[in-house]
């Protein structure tokens, strides 16, 4: 990795431990949708040579990845719950530890995120509760107003739970070196955590506790599968309103969500916190920290300057960059340098083919690497 006069003593560099892993550095790559994949939402060698381009990230987190049919939100978006796609899946990792990285799977389910035409035999969405967000879901007929989705009864949660535990052992079996649960950004088990989106009476609604009960259930079968919780991670958004989200009190709630996931020796807890701080936004990552009292990543319009500042604040062990990551395969590289970034397009972001996806520079001025 090219160095300059401080690259030495920047802890951004230095190797550090989550869960089970050593990583090299604490550059790490944060989910993204692309809606790149194949039908029957299957990874391709395209996706492959995307991930293996961004090998030199400490680790790659994958875009987000359904557990199941009922868990799709979005067209051509990868799963993980047929052969056909643990197979695509396999290219993936294969081609990222060619290159000596590392790559974990996140794992997903959208919840009142949907459309029926993206749906099982056009069935309505299911959430905690049926109240419909604002805004539209992407379909492959064009962009249609949300519908107000159907609520999970009570003995149909643990089989959504076990569809998690699925996706996992799938996970596994394509080569990950762990996973990430994902519960932020207004999907299932953001929609469960909230008060805004869970009006449920039962034992998964009302209290903090009974609302992360959701998610501690999951994490667990998901922790089972691997055989403990050191290659599996977890990522937040205490107080994202993306997907038409709130809560009442987002400190007491995501304090008793870290707090009990510290209990399972996690590898790591996910933060999303978007800098620089709003006046008069709350500010949540010191507080869950401090309740998780495991590593934690930060996430959230960070910059080489930035992420550093906050790594030696103590507000977290490793920063993930999202969009820098997209238009810059060699990042890690070229935040140690202070190289220039290239600049994103936008309009290739989601969808297309290698166009604005595997056809951005490295440093030399060609392409980072391709699949083997």
């Amino acid at each position: 990795m090219p160095q300059d006069a401080t690259v030495s003593t920047m802890q951004l560099f230095s190797p550090v431990r989550l869960g089970d892993l050593e990583l090299p550095n604490r550059v790490l790559m944060a989910p993204m949708t692309r809606n790149r994949a194949a039908a029957g939402n299957v990874p391709t060698e395209l996706n492959a040579t995307y991930y293996e381009q961004r090998a030199s990230a400490g680790l790659i987190i994958t875009e987000a990845t359904q557990v199941s049919p009922q868990g799709v939100g979005y067209p051509r978006t990868p799963g993980i719950h047929t052969d056909a796609q643990v197979a695509g899946w396999r290219l993936v990792t294969r081609a990222v530890h060619q290159r000596g990285g590392r790559i974990f799977l996140q794992l997903w389910h959208v919840g009142r995120i949907s459309h029926p035409d993206l749906q099982p035999g056009g069935a309505l969405p299911v959430a905690p509760s049926a109240i419909a967000p604002a805004g539209e879901a992407k379909t492959l007929a064009g962009a249609k107003t949300f519908v107000t989705p159907r609520a999970l009864a009570t003995d149909e949660i643990p089989d959504v739970v076990r569809q998690f535990a699925d996706g996992a052992r799938r996970a596994r079996d394509a080569g990950f070196d762990g996973v990430e649960v994902h519960g932020a950004n207004g999907y299932l088990i953001d929609q469960f955590l909230r008060s805004g989106s869970n009006t449920r009476t039962d034992r998964y609604g009302g209290t903090a506790a009974n609302r992360a009960r959701f998610l501690l259930e999951v994490v667990a079968v998901v922790r089972e599968a691997w055989g403990g919780g050191g290659r599996v991670g977890v990522r937040l958004s205490p107080v994202s309103s993306f997907n038409d989200m709130r809560d009442d009190d987002p400190l007491a709630t995501f304090s008793h969500a870290a707090a009990a996931l510290g209990e399972l020796g996690l590898a790591y807890l996910h933060v999303i916190e978007q800098r620089p701080i709003a006046p008069g936004q709350p500010f949540l990552t010191p507080a869950l920290r401090r309740a998780f009292g495991g590593p934690v990543v930060i996430n959230g319009g960070l910059d080489r300057d930035s992420a550093e500042a906050a790594l030696r604040n103590g507000e977290g062990d490793a920063a993930s960059f999202a969009v820098k990551f997209l238009a810059n395969p060699d990042l890690p590289e070229r935040l140690a340098a202070g190289a220039p970034l290239n600049p994103v397009d936008r309009a290739t972001m989601y969808g297309g083919g290698a166009k604005g996806y595997t056809d951005y520079p490295a440093l030399e001025g060609a392409p980072a690497g391709a699949v083997a």
